[in-house]
């Protein structure tokens, strides 16, 4: 049970869902999200084998590490949300 009072407890205001959120819609994000889900499907085949398995394991995490650092360094190259690689040249 709470100690507040109705008077101390705000109301939120509504939120505004016509605003576009950018979801990471990207091949960015796209590429990252893929590569480290390659790598957890990896530790987690890694974890159904057993012990013998540890470096499969650490490969695994191996995965995961390079799709954190690909969506940035893909971003940086333009292909992130509004990425110039993405725009259209027109044609």
């Amino acid at each position: 049970m709470s100690n507040k009072s109705a008077a101390t407890v705000s109301v939120q205001e509504p939120i505004d869902h016509s605003i576009e959120l950018g979801h990471g819609n990207s091949p960015a994000a796209w590429s990252s999200v893929t590569v480290m889900l390659v790598g957890v499907i990896i530790g987690c085949i890694a974890f159904l084998i057993g012990e013998s398995a540890t470096m499969l394991f650490w490969i695994g995490v191996g995965v995961i590490a390079v799709g954190v650092i690909l969506g940035p360094v893909l971003k940086a190259a333009g292909y992130g949300v509004g990425g110039s690689k993405l725009k259209s040249n027109g044609h």
